[in-house]
C-alpha cells in the first residue's frame, strides 16, 4: 500500500528546468568557456559541480575554478528562478490533498540543497514536506537511486510503499532502481518518449493528479 509520495523539484514542482540552460550559458560566456546549447547533452543527469568539472576537463579555461563557476551558476539560477519561475499548475492542490489524507511527502532533487531550500521557501511550499533531500548528500546523482533511498530512510518508510513524481527519464530510472512506483509528468517536447512507458502513470500536469491514481498503482 502506498503511503509516501516523493517529488522531484525542477520541472515537477517549479518550472525552473528551462532556466538551467539559460543560466549555464550566461555564466559560461562570462568566463569564456566555449559551451553551446547543443553540448548540454554531454552532461545530462550530472549535478552542477560534476558539470563544471566536466567542462574544465573537456573545455579548459583560465581563472575561476570549476567550483567557483558552479557557485556562480547557482547564484544566477536562484535569482532568475525567483523572478521568472513559478509553481507549476496543480502542485499546491496535490500537496494539500496528500497532507489532508495522511500521506508522507518528501522532496528528492538533484539540485543543490541551498537552491532547493531557497526556492521552496520563496515559493511558500516548504511547509508541505516532511523531508527534503538533495543529491548533494549522496555519492551519486540520478539515475542512481541514492537520493530516493535516502529520502525513504529519513521518512522511515519502505521504498516499496513510495511513489515518485518525476519529469525526466533519469529520474524515472532512479526511482525504479529504488523499487519505487513512478508517476511521470513530462514536458510537452518529451511527453511521447517511449521510455516513459515504464512508469505506472503519465500525466500532462499535476492538475490531473488525484488519490485514485495512487490507489491504482
Amino acid at each position: 500500500m502506498i503511503d509516501t509520495v516523493l517529488f522531484d523539484m525542477d520541472g515537477v514542482l517549479l518550472d525552473t528546468e528551462p532556466l538551467w540552460g539559460k543560466c549555464m550559458l550566461r555564466i559560461a560566456e562570462r568566463h569564456n568557456i566555449p559551451i553551446t546549447k547543443d553540448k548540454f547533452k554531454e552532461t545530462t543527469g550530472l549535478r552542477i559541480y560534476e558539470v563544471t568539472d566536466y567542462w574544465m576537463h573537456r573545455y579548459p579555461w583560465e581563472g575561476s575554478t570549476p567550483v567557483e563557476v558552479a557557485e556562480e551558476i547557482l547564484d544566477d539560477i536562484i535569482e532568475t528562478s525567483k523572478i521568472e519561475g513559478r509553481v507549476l499548475p496543480g502542485v499546491v492542490e496535490s500537496l494539500e490533498l496528500l497532507k489532508q489524507n495522511g500521506y508522507k511527502v518528501g522532496l528528492a532533487s538533484s539540485s543543490p540543497m541551498r537552491m532547493i531550500d531557497d526556492l521552496i521557501t520563496h515559493f511558500d511550499i516548504k511547509k508541505y514536506f516532511d523531508t527534503v533531500t538533495s543529491a548533494d548528500s549522496v555519492e551519486l546523482g540520478k539515475p542512481n537511486p541514492a537520493v530516493f533511498l535516502l529520502s525513504a530512510k529519513e521518512l522511515n518508510v519502505n521504498p516499496l510503499q513510495c511513489v515518485v513524481i518525476e519529469d525526466s527519464v533519469n529520474g524515472m530510472v532512479a526511482a525504479k532502481a529504488a523499487r519505487m512506483k513512478v508517476i511521470v509528468v513530462p514536458d510537452v517536447l518529451n511527453f511521447h518518449k517511449l521510455q516513459f512507458e515504464l512508469a505506472e502513470a503519465k500525466l500532462t500536469s499535476l492538475k490531473e493528479f488525484d488519490l485514485d491514481i495512487l490507489k491504482r498503482i
